[in-house]
């Protein structure tokens, strides 16, 4: 009798798990558990597959990490689990970053997973790219070769800024002022961005501010909350437009991520689209031609983990490229 295989997506703060039966299931016995609560992630695997296993130990997993990962060797960013894929004792493991598995789901989402920023429909067959502002600022592209989809992770977020206006000038300087050396593109487009980016304008502004964190600055209608948000969107536009070019992302640009999802309704209004498709006249077609895109679905790195190891485990006699 074939086993299902297990997914999951870890992060500093939680564990969301799931179980899969073979290529083309969806994640199903979906459940999160608190990362603080677990010693180490076979542990929490252990506890989940005891409630959720029904007593079948599963056959193959694949697990994303918000983290480093170096061959079968992991170490989770905001928390204290690391280890190997050995640890979990299970026949076939593999272990992606966060972003690796949100690039394999892009294939697999439709429909209701899917929010159309501005632009053209996503585009098959052709590189993608995701992106997004979370705790931190993730990036991943993902090729399509003849085998399959192969996923490209990258330390993206962590070029420079890709400030335009005035008032972004206005903003890094001040906060090179306050302390900060340089400059890099998460230090603005994140949870801890946001905060960042609100302090930097009531200093260009001469005005004191609250020490608010991301999630008072999307609730906020107070005027300084709402221009951080704004410079936010156009700053967002401009670093997303810089990926799209260095791909040559021509089946879309895709954005995930816990903040955007709460600030979806402000992103039409923004400089968001303008700004992604700033660039010189020679390729100001290319890149608006692109598709911009939000995540919306509740678990693509569950729907990534499946469709890795769908790849992964299938024959590769008869594979074509992807459509």
């Amino acid at each position: 009798m074939r086993t299902p295989w297990l997914v999951a997506d870890i992060g500093g703060t939680n564990a969301r798990f799931g179980l899969v039966d073979g290529p083309g299931g969806k994640p199903e016995n979906v459940e999160t558990l608190a990362v603080a609560e677990h010693k180490s992630l076979a542990d929490a695997v252990a506890a989940y597959l005891e409630e959720h296993g029904g007593g079948v130990w599963p056959e193959a997993a694949c697990l994303a990490i918000a983290g480093p990962v170096k061959n079968d060797r992991y170490r989770l960013t905001n928390a204290a689990w690391s280890g190997t894929a050995s640890d979990l004792n299970l026949p076939h493991v593999d272990i992606l970053n966060d972003f690796e598995a949100l690039a394999i789901s892009l294939p697999h989402l439709a429909g209701d997973d899917l929010a159309p920023l501005g632009g053209p429909p996503p585009s098959s067959g052709h590189v993608k790219a995701v992106l997004g502002p979370g705790t931190g600022l993730g990036v991943a592209g993902l090729a399509p070769t003849h085998y399959g989809w192969a996923p490209v992770p990258g330390e993206g977020g962590h070029v420079s800024a890709p400030v335009v206006t005035d008032l972004e000038f206005e903003v890094v300087r001040a906060l090179r002022t306050d302390g900060l050396a340089h400059v890099e593109a998460e230090h603005l487009l994140s949870g801890p961005g946001l905060h960042r980016l609100h302090h930097g304008l009531s200093l260009v502004h001469g005005v004191p501010s609250e020490d608010l964190q991301a999630k008072d600055i999307v609730a906020s209608d107070d005027p300084l909350a709402v221009e951080t948000i704004e410079v936010f969107l156009g700053l967002l536009g401009g670093f997303a437009g810089n990926v799209a070019l260095t791909l040559g992302a021509r089946g879309g640009v895709y954005l995930g991520g816990g903040i955007l999802p709460r600030i979806v309704d402000r992103i039409p209004g923004s400089s968001f689209r303008a700004r992604f498709e700033l660039t010189g006249p020679a390729l100001s077609d290319y890149v608006a031609a692109i598709a911009t895109v939000l995540i919306v679905s509740e678990m693509p790195a569950l729907i990534g983990d499946a469709a890795w190891l769908a790849q992964r485990l299938r024959p590769t006699e008869g594979v074509h490229e992807p459509a």
